[in-house]
């Protein structure tokens, strides 16, 4: 039978997708089998029941997996340096004393979740997560619980900074798909974004914290009690924790303003910061502003045991990631999103509520956020052309709605996902019941707000 052959219709392929979903929860849950083996494997039956090509069938897989990996390997590496300089040094425990001596002890999750909206701002969800991972496990070792109550709060401030505000690129893309005014974006989202963030990652962690016993204990990470007379300053942690974040908001703000025309694509000052601030680059600086001032309490040889003891925990990390990548990237190639997407474009439901149900469409099914974004924005385009009497701030609350529906429903194909679980070492079943659920609430909440106030304003 030439699998190649098999007629690509709605029916047919969101069967595949719920059938791959099954799988994965059958052999993971289930029979225990290990995550990265089953990713792979579902991916493969995946790609053949869709009828991709034979002479397509490895390539499609290694793409997905390297791409993932491309834009995840680096990250993760050299954030894990940084953050096991900083928790051997002490820095991260001098940062949750201050952290919690300004807000209190009641109040450290609270303060976590602050903390990271303020760098999730130009940051990226991954990023600020690993990085901000020594500073988490700080406080949770000092004050005890489930890692839950202080991890969520944090996980989800980067995410929905990461989803609803610019200048990150899924909200931007969208916005420039639908002519929707960047700066009143900026203002919508990040009005959207924090009591979303409050109800549903906040609140949530702490309600999740106190449901599930998740262990302290971290393979990546563990609390490093140094004296207070060799701990770094306050002030020098600060710096190292703000230096991505800095360098990383030169090259999205300099983007943003080229795609304005404000500053010329050509300036070559504006070029020399937008490299400087693409992730990688913005990392491996501070990674080695970090070897150099951490000289002064560590020699040589002890800063290279630093740095491979934090890589060897984040292999499987990577690992896993990269087959979620690897599953997502077969569910594109197959067309399933579209296919789906294209059903529910012609359903005549009002566009704000079309926007949300095709941007969950598709992130259910090839799971990235950004994909699910940009591509729903694209398809509403032409709908939205032709609607006159959509106001500013109606685009702005469409593209928050695009968001919301791209926010929902995180699971195996998602990268995020497998991050979020290998970083907090939480199995896939208690992932789905804490990270999912959260992502989901995100979602439908900011979802909700957009189309209340796309009513009543």
């Amino acid at each position: 039978m030439d699998l190649s052959n098999i007629p690509e219709n709605p029916s047919y392929l969101l069967a595949i997708a719920v059938s791959a979903v099954i799988g994965l929860l059958v052999l993971v849950v289930h029979f225990r089998v290990h995550a990265f083996i089953s990713l792979v494997l579902i991916s493969t039956l995946t790609a053949i029941f869709a009828g991709i090509p034979v002479t397509a069938l490895v390539p499609t897989l290694t793409k997905g997996f390297g791409g993932t990996l491309a834009s995840v390997a680096l990250l993760v590496g050299l954030g894990a340096m940084i953050g096991k300089i900083l928790e051997a040094s002490g820095g991260a425990q001098v940062l949750a004393d201050t952290l919690i001596g300004r807000f209190g002890e009641k109040n450290a999750p609270f303060a976590l979740g602050v903390a990271s909206l303020l760098f999730g701002f130009p940051i990226f969800f991954d990023v600020g997560l690993v990085v901000l991972m020594p500073i988490i496990l700080s406080v949770a070792y000092r004050f005890g619980g489930s890692l839950l109550v202080y991890a969520l709060p944090a996980a989800g401030a980067f995410a929905v900074m990461h989803a609803f505000v610019p200048p990150h690129p899924g909200p931007v893309a969208a916005a420039d798909f639908l002519g929707a005014d960047i700066g009143l974006l900026l203002l919508v989202g990040l009005g959207i974004a924090i009591p979303t963030w409050y109800l549903g990652a906040y609140l949530f962690g702490l309600y999740s914290g106190n449901k599930y016993a998740i262990s302290i204990d971290n393979k990546l990470f563990s609390p490093a009690q140094v004296p207070k007379e060799n701990a770094p300053s306050f002030a020098l942690v600060f710096i190292i924790l703000v230096l991505p974040v800095v360098l990383i908001s030169f090259n999205t703000v300099l983007n943003t303003l080229i795609k304005m025309d404000v500053v010329h694509e050509q300036n070559l000052l504006a070029q020399t910061f937008i490299v400087l601030g693409q992730t990688p680059i913005a990392l491996l600086i501070t990674l080695t502003v970090c070897l150099w001032v951490f000289s002064r309490q560590f020699d040589r040889n002890a800063l290279q045991v630093l740095c491979e003891k934090s890589l060897a925990p984040i292999c499987g990390i990577i690992l896993v990631t990269g087959a979620g990548g690897m599953f997502g990237g077969v569910l594109r190639a197959s067309g399933i999103g579209e296919a789906l997407a294209g059903v529910l474009s012609d359903t005549g439901m009002p566009i704000i509520v079309a926007a949300f149900v095709i941007s969950t469409c598709l992130r259910v099914a090839q799971g990235s956020a950004t994909v699910a974004l940009t591509t729903t924005a694209a398809l509403l385009s032409p709908v939205v052309a032709l609607a006159p009497e959509l106001s500013s701030l109606d685009l702005c609350l469409i593209v928050i709605s695009i968001a919301g529906g791209a926010t929902v429903l995180s699971h195996f194909n998602d990268s995020g996902f497998w991050l979020v679980s290998r970083l907090l070492n939480m199995d896939e079943k208690t992932t789905l019941k804490t990270w999912t659920v959260m992502e989901t609430l995100l979602g439908t909440i900011a979802f909700a707000i957009a189309a209340t106030l796309s009513v009543f304003v």
